[in-house]
Formats: C-alpha cells, structure tokens, sequence
C-alpha cells in the first residue's frame, strides 16, 4: 500500500494558473508562489460583489479517536465528487500547522486519493502565513515589553501582562518562562510564556477579519496587559496595529491550490478547533463562495467542537448561512466509543457499534439545534462488516437521517458520488432555517451553561473561584457581550477525555476566562487544555527526512 507521500508525489498537478481559470480567475489577481501555489489578491473580491453565493456545506465528525475519522479526507473527496456530477466546487480547508506535523497527530492534507497537493508543501512552510502571523504577535510582545523598560508611561502593571509569545511547534519548556533577566539594559524581569502560534489571537483575527483594514481594526482593540489601575491596555496604545497590518498585508490574501484531481482548493488561517475557533479564514470561504457553486469548509474535530463554533462564532461574524452539514463517522470510531479494545475494532462487533453509536446520536442532535439539515458519511474501512454498515445506515434512518457510505480515501471523487449525489438532493428539497445556539448580549455563565448543556450533554456549570472573580471582572468592564469559545478536550463531550461515546451525569469545570477582544470572543478553558502542547515520546518528526534526490520520505 503506498503511503499519503507516495501518492502525492505522483500526483499529476495542473499550473496553478488553469486551476484558477477553471474558476473564471484570472491571471492578473494571481500571486504566484512557484508553479502549483497562488495566492489570490482580495481585488477580485469587487469584481465578484454582485455575483450570487453558492452553497455552504460544513463538514464536521464525531469525537475524534485513535481508530480514525477522515473528515478532512471527506471533505476532500467530498469536492472532487461534486464536480464528477457536474457541480462546480471548491473545497475550503485550513493550513495545518507544524506542531501537530512534527508531534502526534500529523498533518491535515487528507489522505489516500483524497489528498490536497502539493501536500509536502501545504504541511510545512507553504506561503508563509503561519511566519507572518507568529513575526505579528510577537511584534506585540516586544514593543510591550519595551514599553515598560522605556519608563513605562501606560503605567502598565508587569504582573498583569496577559499577551505571551508565540511559536508554530508543540515545545512544553516554553509553556512558563521568565524574560528580562540579565541586568537593567535586558529589560524588566517578569513571568512569561508561549502559546502555539495557532491559539495566537492574531491567528484567530486572521480567520475571521473581512479585510486588511477590519484586521488592523480588530488587533487595534486586543487587550495585552491591564494598568496599576485595573483598566485594560490595548495594542493601539502601543500604536502597533499598523506595524502588524503591514506584516500581514501578504498573508491576508486566500491561497489557491488544488486537489489530486485537479478540484481547486482554498487553504487558509489554521486555529485549533479545541483552544480557538477551528476554521479557516471567513476571507477564503466568502471568496469560494462567489467562485463555486458548493462550498466545501470543515471545523475541527468533533461537531462539539468545531460545528458548535462555526455556527456560533464564525457564521455570526461572517453573517454566513450554511445550507447544509455533514457529519462523517467510522465503524471503527464508534466501535471506540463503544469501549471496543484497540487490537479488536477490526472484528465485527454490534454490541460495541450499539453502545458508540450514541456518539453519533448527539451530534445529529446538536446540528439540528443549529437549524442546518444534516446528512452522515461513513468513512468505510475494508474491515468494516456488511451488518456493520447497514447497522449504522438503519440506525440514523430511525433519526430520519440519510447515512451514505463513503470510499474517498481509496477512490477518490469516484468514491464519494453517491454521497456528492445525495447532498445535493438534500440540500435542493430541505431548505436550512440556521441560528445561532445563543444571543451574545446574554451573560457570560448562560452563554457557557448553554453549550454545556445544550451541546455537551452536561448537567451544569463549575467555576473556580479565580474564574468567578475573572467574570465579574469582565462585566464590569464590559467585555461580556461577545460569543464564547470553549477551549475543551476533543476526545469527549465532556471535559473528561476519558468519558467516551454520550455521557451522562457529568458537570464542566471552567477554570479561566480570557478575552479576546479583538476577535471579538471570550475563551473559556475547561479541564487541563493547554494552549502550548508538547510532544509525545516518538514524535513524527523523527521519521522525517529529505533524500539526496531530493524526495521527502516519512510525511504520512
């Protein structure tokens, strides 16, 4: 069997030009980047403003296990299905970051024959986005801490600084540190840290920003440390939201590339789905949204996750309508959630499949909260058993949900027809009545007790103390009135990676909140999430190598 590189690397890739002319692009809004990358200047945008939006279609999961998902590999094969049916589509996906590359996870070009190209590129530098937004946020850092070492005439106190730097890699040393040591000229000694550059409120301004001018706008009103006084310090304080725009000026622009079959790709911004947001740029989508006439766009992780997001937080700010979601599964995944033991979820197992399946349940549930009609794609492995399948197929037809199997990763577009097909006649007879799961000028703890509850499945809401005096801080301020963020385990519904399959009983424990106020929502961290991860004993990396010929081996 070959792996993901192999595949990739025979791949046979058009210029990105004809890629782009597929989409009636043309050569004079292209910013090349070599022969198969592009960016797309944000000028085509007026030439597109009266042009009518295709359709959104969000791809979301189950929680994700061990055993495997494919929801960026559906998403894919998912695109190159609709255009094997005759629909132009575009799929739109966010830049995978060098953390999970290097670390556990590995990157997010998809897999098999449902890849996006060329994919050794797109999971390292690729344009450059991530440098741009990790140089941005640390601009910040440094300008404010010269700030205070140049007589510090904000009058800002150094034991409230709340911006820490940023670095795109999973390193758990960097998580506390303490920065100015070394004498008087060094600066002023103080506790610091870094978080991944994708938890980095620049990153999440960078996904949901209309523009450049929006983007200076909203880092203008990030909140970086607080006075003697309480009072909160701003990056326009600091007058360097110009210096940051000027960074990103580039980067803001959507990068084109395109799928093994040639099916054009948007690649762009890459918040994590459990500590930030979990889409791709608003910029990147709106603009495919003129282009295609199906939109194809994921969130991270679970449907608790990065659907419940999506929803409330990007299609709030895009003033986005999606038609329509779909929830991708496995056998083999659901068999996990059943408690199913790891050396066992290739051997048929229904009572497994019966007790997992209830994962699957409550994210049909929680998306038909959202008014979005929903339709499910099981990933099928080759181990997966006839009953299996029809099991999980009849089950969702009780939910009167249509469950269409999906064979993307060894067939490519020929093997998500059926699924192109259906989508199609779900979204052409069911028509979405999409809203929001809550109103932003509701409290802070009602908009939280509500994803728990309504989402999680939980019973209620804990707040430490520290986080009740930080609430209360908040409304005072009056920095309550934003969409929340929770920052929670991907693995559960609960806080509790261990709980699997649909929970009951349970109680969420939000220990701190963290505004940003220039993305316009508030973070609320739950059970241990970290927002700087480390790496597992055997990390990726050390299977990676580039040949004297110059071929890269080891890249999934």
């Amino acid at each position: 069997m070959k792996t993901d590189v192999q595949i990739a690397q025979e791949a046979k890739m058009k210029p990105i030009s004809r890629v782009a002319e597929q989409l009636g692009i043309d050569e004079e809004f292209l910013i090349h980047y070599g022969k198969y990358k592009a960016k797309v200047s944000l000028d085509l945008f007026d030439k597109l403003k009266d042009k009518e939006d295709g359709k959104l279609i969000l791809v979301t999961a189950i929680n994700p296990t061990p055993a495997g998902e494919g929801k960026t590999t559906t998403n894919i094969g998912l695109s190159m299905g609709l255009n094997k049916i005759g629909k132009k589509a575009i799929t739109a996906l966010r830049e995978p970051s060098l953390g999970p590359s290097f670390g556990i996870k590995g990157g997010a070009a998809g897999g098999g024959y449902a890849q996006v190209v060329p994919m050794e590129d797109i999971n390292l530098h690729f344009t450059g986005d991530f440098h741009a937004i990790t140089s941005a946020h640390n601009l910040i850092a440094a300008l404010l801490d010269n700030h205070i070492h140049q007589g510090n005439e904000l009058g800002i106190d150094p034991r409230r600084v709340v911006w820490k730097r940023v670095l795109d890699m999973n390193d758990r040393a960097l998580r506390n540190i303490v920065v100015g040591l070394g004498g008087r000229t060094n600066g002023v000694p103080r506790e610091d840290g870094f978080d991944i550059t994708v938890a980095s409120e620049i990153m999440a301004i960078f996904c949901l920003a209309d523009d450049l001018e929006d983007f200076k706008a909203r880092v203008g009103e990030i909140i970086v440390a607080y006075k003697y006084d309480g009072s909160p310090v701003y990056v326009k304080d600091l007058k360097a939201q110009g210096a940051v725009a000027l960074l990103m000026k580039d980067a803001m622009a959507p990068n084109l590339v395109q799928t093994l079959e040639n099916t054009p790709a948007f690649i762009h911004g890459g918040p994590f789905a459990n500590i930030a947001h979990g889409c791709n740029s608003i910029i990147a989508t709106k603009l495919a949204l003129k282009l295609a006439d199906y939109t194809i766009t994921e969130a991270g992780f679970g449907a608790d996750l990065g659907a419940e997001k999506f929803f409330n937080i990007k299609a709030r700010f895009g003033n986005l309508q999606p038609d329509a979601a779909v929830i991708v599964a496995t056998v083999r995944a659901l068999k996990h959630h059943g408690g199913c033991p790891k050396d066992e979820l290739g051997v048929e197992n229904l009572a497994y499949l019966e007790k997992g399946f209830a994962n699957l349940e409550k994210h049909i549930e929680n998306v038909n909260k959202f008014g979005v009609p929903v339709i499910v794609a099981i990933n099928k492995f080759p181990t997966d058993t006839d009953k299996e399948l029809n099991y999980v197929i009849d089950r969702c037809k009780e939910m009167v949900i249509e469950a269409v199997l999906s064979e993307v990763w060894a067939k490519g577009g020929d093997g998500a027809v059926e699924l192109a097909e259906r989508l199609v006649e779900l979204v052409e007879t069911k028509e979405a009545n999409f809203k929001p799961l809550y109103d932003v000028n509701e409290s802070i703890k009602e908009k939280i007790e509500k994803i728990a509850i309504e989402i999680y499945g939980a019973d209620g809401v804990d707040y430490t103390k520290s986080c009740e005096k930080q609430i209360a801080n908040l409304e005072k301020l009056g920095l309550d009135k934003m969409p929340i963020c929770m920052a929670k385990t991907q693995y559960s519904l609960s806080d509790d990676p261990t709980l699997l399959a649909r929970p009951e009983g349970f109680r969420i424990t939000v220990r701190d909140i963290r505004v940003s106020n220039g993305a316009g929502f508030l973070v609320a961290l739950t059970g241990d999430i970290m927002t700087m991860p480390g790496l597992p004993k055997v990390p990726a990396a050390n299977k990676l190598d580039i040949l004297p010929s110059g071929e890269i081996i080891g890249l999934f």
